[in-house]
């Protein structure tokens, strides 16, 4: 069965985006590959068909359960056989799981990294080893990245037991070139193909402000995009609770979204902005991962994010349906006190601080935003955009902002 078959019949599409057939077809080469596209690229596509086309196990190792627990839901829905095992499930469960695995019920496993440093599960693994292993958000592996999990360190240990090695690929929607070499070497990877598509999200209108009133300027930035669907990001639980708060008392159709939420509260908030039941969601980075909604229109970040990293993976999450939509940003002197904060409680301090210094330089870019973030992801553009808040003259601000406000079809 041919890759578009398969992207038909099991997934839908009928045909692939720019990247993904690159990808697939390195994978069935047999050789390693460490894929970097952007947000919204379809980037899961890209291992699930290999997995599907091989006759043997794929692990998938991912960060988050949330995100795993979503993706096999979808692979489920379309009758693939695919499960996730997390540090949630009885033992019982776990058992029948693992039974299932070792007599071929499955085609895709979802894990965390930390799955492989259990004793037990190491003994199993070595006795029905996987054919293909694949890393999603590779860029948690090094050091100088923005989401660094010491746990994905032990991936290539892990892989290295194994009996015979397997088809070994990494993905990462945010990586700089220094960053690719440290996933490179960090995970083993054997003279990969580094697939890289243009971080340039050309449907995105980048804009920054340091507005006196943020909770004024909020208010007015939602004006523009009133009755569309976006995300509102802050740094802190207090921040998403005031700006919930705020958006609630000015009649918005607004959820919260936070680590110190029960699971089941932000499992009913999420899905109700999936489904539409909820326009706004206002949250911090917990937020985001691996979230299936197309349509949302705008990003606002209230607070400065830890990195051009997060940032750019928080706004790319807007507009991945193709449409124009706004990506905002507020920044402060507090944000910055607050990013040091954050900073010194990370392994790596010093590189958080480094990250965090790139961020506030973006924040205070005296020229095109767009070019900022591309040259800080290695890609040369010499050209302004056009569609940032700088590039914009008050002529184009105005017809975009109207356009935002009165198209009815949009």
């Amino acid at each position: 069965m041919q890759p578009e078959t398969i992207l038909k019949e099991w997934f839908g599409y009928d045909s692939f985006r720019s990247g993904q057939r690159e990808v697939v077809d390195t994978i069935l080469s047999g050789r390693d590959c460490l894929a970097i596209l952007p947000t919204g690229a379809g980037k899961s596509v890209c291992f699930q068909i290999p997995a599907l086309m091989q006759t043997g196990l794929t692990y998938v190792i991912s960060p988050l359960i949330s995100l795993m627990e979503d993706q096999v839901a979808h692979l489920q829905q379309n009758n693939i056989p695919a499960v996730c095992i997390n540090s949630g499930m009885s033992k019982h469960t776990y058992n029948e799981i693992m039974y299932d695995i070792h007599t071929g019920v499955y085609k895709l496993v979802y894990l965390s990294p930390e799955r492989l440093q259990n004793e037990r599960f190491i003994r199993f693994a070595l006795k029905n080893p996987p054919d293909f292993v694949v890393v999603d958000e590779a860029h948690c592996v090094s050091q100088w990245g923005h989401d660094f999990r010491p746990s994905y360190l032990q991936i290539r240990e892990f892989v290295e037991q194994l009996p015979k090695r397997p088809l070994y690929a990494a993905f990462t929607a945010t990586a700089t070139p220094a960053v690719r070499q440290d996933i490179i070497s960090s995970l083993g990877l054997a003279d990969p193909a580094v697939i890289l598509r243009s971080f340039d999200r050309p449907n995105l209108f980048f804009a920054k402000k340091s507005p006196a009133d943020k909770d004024r300027a909020l208010l007015d930035e939602l004006e523009k995009v009133k009755g569309k669907s976006g995300i509102v990001y802050c740094s802190t639980h207090h921040h998403v609770e005031r700006c919930f708060r705020l958006l609630r008392q000015h009649g918005y159709s607004a959820a919260r979204y936070h680590a110190g939420l029960s699971v089941g509260e932000r499992t009913v908030t999420q899905a109700a902005f999936i489904n539409g039941q909820m326009q706004i969601i206002v949250a911090t980075s917990a937020f985001g991962m691996g979230v299936d909604k197309s349509d949302i229109s705008f990003v606002i970040n209230y607070n400065m994010p830890q990195s051009l990293e997060e940032y750019y993976q928080e706004a790319g999450r807007a507009g991945r349906n193709g449409a124009d939509a706004r990506c905002t940003l507020f920044c402060s002197g507090e944000d910055l006190r607050i990013g040091k904060a954050l900073a010194q409680q990370q392994e790596k301090p010093e590189g958080a601080l480094q990250l965090l210094a790139a961020m506030w330089d973006y924040c205070h870019h005296d020229g095109c935003l767009r070019n900022y973030i591309l040259r800080y992801f290695g890609e040369t553009r010499m050209e302004n955009c056009g569609k940032c808040s700088y590039c914009c003259t008050s002529g184009w601000w105005k017809q975009f902002t109207d356009f935002f406000r009165n198209d009815p079809d949009y």
